[in-house]
């Protein structure tokens, strides 16, 4: 028996009905004779249907796909999609056999460096291509292709694929492109799928042990070699458990690749057995002590979600709070809070006003050759300078100052 005839001769991939947008279902079945037909559905089917049909009879050559009947339910989909949904049907059937259809790649932007901005990382669903084309127009510091949580257990396949056509096909603007895979080791499946697309980082969700980071980073090493990428891919492990913040710092060092570590406080607070608030008194040990590794290790420390999306007020205090603990970010479930993100990780006037005015002191000490610096009558000690000096920078990041 082959390997072909122990696989379903039908498969679906995709989704389509009435709420569905951007998106399309296929129906992949496969015959011995007859060639390759293609039904199509879709309002958009007298100004691109012949299209369509053209991209699906095309991909369908790139898999190897001879004959076989193939139902198309589109409901608007751009073409990386149509792709991504009948590459995900043909792999179900078996009938792809091993092979896979690229889109047309858009230019990569420019590597991130590894301590960039990163206030803001906005998640968006591995499975759901209705939220790809505008993420970027909400201007966060990231997007997070979400491999992870959002996507169902049985749709981790095709999600995958889709997340790999994103990669290649979607300008995302100046946000830094990153991947959340799937805790280990489904998490390497994503890798071998995502890497060849050269996203900018891979967050590793609950993150427990430095041997986790190492065999991510090993792997990661390999497919760049293996698809001649030159370019850094950073990994931000999330710690999520007892463990894992207990394991804080070696996690941090385990490759020179991790660019910060963050903390995914629902599943943090569930192993704890303790309620999550509002006011995260029963999360600030942790939290101190993720800030506290990161800064040992010279890396970011970024900070939660904030889940509820209807409460800018609280989503500003916490983010005010998580700043003035260390934190130089946090993650956003809803575009609507990446504004007000912002604003709690930006300087005030009144810091940057301070700031500017011992950074002007130290330099004006510097050029006359004095070790000490004094503004007024006070004297400013060398770490006070440091700060005043990283705070300028960063609101020169920010674009608060020029």
């Amino acid at each position: 028996m082959t390997a072909l005839e122990t696989q379903p001769r039908s498969s679906e991939a995709g989704h389509w009905g009435k709420d569905v947008r951007s998106d399309a279902h296929v129906a992949f079945e496969v015959r011995d004779t007859g060639g390759v037909e293609v039904a199509l559905e879709s309002r958009v089917a007298p100004y691109y249907g012949d299209a369509i049909q053209e991209q699906a009879r095309a991909v369908l050559e790139e898999l190897g796909v001879k004959h076989a009947r193939v139902s198309i339910h589109d409901e608007g989909a751009l073409p990386f999609v149509i792709a991504a949904r009948l590459e995900a049907a043909v792999r179900r059937a078996g009938a792809a056999l091993g092979k896979r259809s690229l889109p047309a790649q858009h230019p990569l932007p420019q590597p991130s460096a590894k301590d960039r901005l990163r206030r803001s990382r906005l998640y968006l669903p591995g499975s759901e291509p209705k939220y790809y084309i505008n993420a970027s127009l909400h201007s966060p510091d990231a997007i997070i292709l979400d491999l992870e949580d959002s996507v169902h257990r049985d749709e981790k396949d095709v999600a995958r694929i889709l997340v790999r056509n994103t990669l290649r096909a979607v300008d995302f603007g100046a946000c830094e492109r990153m991947v959340r895979i799937n805790q280990l080791p489904l998490g390497l499946e994503d890798l071998a799928d995502v890497i060849a697309e050269s996203p900018d980082l891979i967050l590793m969700p609950k993150c427990e042990d430095p041997q986790q980071v190492a065999e991510v980073d090993r792997m990661i090493g390999e497919l760049k070699s293996r698809h001649g990428i030159i370019r850094p891919i950073w990994i931000m492990p999330i710690l999520e458990s007892a463990l894992g913040i207990e394991n804080a710092f070696p996690i941090a060092i385990a490759s020179e690749n991790v660019a910060a570590l963050t903390i995914g406080l629902e599943d943090y607070t569930a192993d704890m057995g303790v309620a999550k608030t509002p006011e995260g008194r029963e999360s600030l040990y942790a939290r101190s002590r993720v800030v506290n590794a990161a800064r040992a290790a010279g890396v970011q420390a970024i900070d939660s979600v904030f889940s509820d999306v209807g409460d800018m007020d609280g989503l500003l205090r916490w983010g005010r709070a998580s700043r003035a603990l260390g934190f130089e970010g946090m993650g956003c479930i809803h575009p609507g809070q990446i504004r007000v993100v912002h604003e709690a990780f930006t300087p005030s006037a009144s810091e940057i006003e301070k700031a500017q005015k011992i950074v002007a002191a130290f330099e004006d000490a510097q050029q006359k050759g004095l070790a000490v610096v004094s503004l007024g009558s006070k004297m400013i000690d060398p770490p006070v300078v440091q700060r005043a000096l990283k705070l300028v920078e960063r609101a020169k990041a920010m674009g608060a100052i020029s």
